[in-house]
């Protein structure tokens, strides 16, 4: 089993709150977690959302965002033990593509030679 020796986090897209007072809230946030061995790489997609009365304190205009602060929330968001469930799943992709899982096969019957 080949160890991750490079995560990237990605920030796919958000939806803000689009008028009234919590107009330009982020209220979800689309990632991607993607791990590499240096051979095989892989990914998991998730979504993160954040009802508008948690959005009040620390209010930052949607424009001044960088992807930095966002991953920050989400990673807060998921606490540490989420994310290791994410670099589990991730590994465990990696660790497929390097030792492909015996599947069933269908072979012929052995009295219908």
């Amino acid at each position: 089993m080949a160890t991750i020796n490079q995560w990237t986090w990605t920030i796919t897209s958000m939806q803000q709150w689009p008028s009234g007072t919590n107009a330009g809230y982020v209220v979800n946030v689309n990632w991607e977690l993607t791990g590499t061995d240096g051979t095989h790489t892989a990914s998991i997609g998730g979504n993160t959302q954040y009802p508008v009365t948690d959005a009040q304190a620390g209010f930052t205009p949607y424009a001044q965002l960088t992807q930095a602060t966002v991953i920050g929330w989400v990673q807060e968001s998921l606490g540490a033990q989420g994310i290791a469930n994410f670099e589990a799943n991730v590994q465990g992709q990696i660790n497929s593509l390097e030792n492909p899982p015996v599947s069933p096969t269908t072979q012929p019957l052995p009295w219908s030679a």
